[in-house]
């Protein structure tokens, strides 16, 4: 089931019960380029973020989209790396008293760009639990940017790869500027390897109605 915002520049796809994805839209080289976050409702009716929309101005209609639709307040966020696409709206966040969730490395990788940060920050791969839902994170290694990580929903069979994991939608890479190419193999095999039985993929940008982006972005970063 799709929603589209009355801006027009939110829309919220229903994954699975309970899951999310939310697209929001910033214009590069004039054309609108989609992003890609994603929501749970826990039982408690209370809402978890996955990474924020492109800017704060978008950061406000997701909140009341979720508050209208599920009947459930935002009561944390973790974002997956340091790139504005990720985490934009933070601040907006803390204002309103979310806890916000990130690495220790994408915490000082935001302090070195000037981009917004997290208010909490975990040195090594983490278990997070709220209510009935419950996810792990993991770093690969370097890759997309030097401090990206995925999620994965044991329960679930989902994997939320953010930019590190491309659509098969995706012809190319996309932004490099902080990426390593070379390690970014090395980092998706380990992906590959440590989540065998998925069901879910989502992508940082682009469909992702294909299962199979981890194979897909191995091939992108051959042809490279």
């Amino acid at each position: 089931m799709l929603f589209v915002s009355a801006q027009e520049n939110l829309q919220i796809t229903e994954l699975i019960p309970n899951f999310y994805i939310y697209t929001t839209y910033k214009t590069l080289n004039g054309t609108p380029f989609p992003s890609n976050g994603m929501y749970f409702i826990t039982e408690n009716k209370e809402a978890v973020l996955i990474d924020t929309p492109w800017d704060e101005n978008q950061t406000i209609p997701l909140l009341d989209s979720i508050k209208r639709r599920h009947h459930a307040s935002v009561i944390a966020c973790l974002v997956t790396h340091s790139h504005d696409d990720r985490t934009a709206g933070l601040d907006f966040l803390k204002e309103l008293g979310i806890s916000t969730f990130s690495t220790q490395k994408t915490y000082e990788t935001c302090m070195l760009k000037k981009e917004r940060f997290a208010d909490n920050h975990f040195f090594s791969d983490t278990t997070f639990n709220f209510s009935n839902i419950s996810f792990t994170t993991f770093f690969p290694g370097e890759g997309h940017s030097p401090d990206n990580i995925v999620l994965y929903f044991k329960e679930q069979r989902l994997l939320y790869g953010g930019c590190f994991i491309k659509s098969c939608d995706s012809q190319g890479l996309g932004n490099l500027s902080d990426a390593d190419t070379s390690s970014w193999k090395k980092a998706m095999k380990k992906v590959k390897r440590k989540y065998k039985n998925v069901q879910y993929v989502i992508p940082g940008h682009f469909g992702w109605n294909c299962n199979s982006s981890v194979q897909h972005t191995l091939t992108l970063l051959r042809l490279k």
